[in-house]
């Protein structure tokens, strides 16, 4: 069972529900990633988080996008990360 409620994107209200468009929107995709919706229970804490990871992940730097992305997986696959 899980310990984290995932709040869900037809259940979510007020500043949570701003930065689940933010996510939606910036990262081009159509859904919220379930590790966002188990920060939404606490929605300056997901707020706090999503701007975090997109002024590192998603605004320009010396490396792309792309490039980031590509080093977070093979971290993740190196720690052993099962999500």
């Amino acid at each position: 069972m899980a310990s984290v409620k995932l709040i869900s994107e037809e259940e979510v209200e007020g500043k949570a529900k701003e930065v689940y468009e933010d996510i939606k929107s910036t990262l081009g995709i159509d859904f919220v990633p379930n590790m966002y919706k188990a920060m939404a229970g606490k929605p300056s804490f997901l707020d706090a988080n999503w701007k975090k990871v997109k002024a590192i992940m998603v605004e320009p730097g010396k490396l792309d996008r792309m490039t980031k992305e590509i080093i977070a997986v093979a971290v993740s696959a190196v720690m052993g990360c099962e999500y």
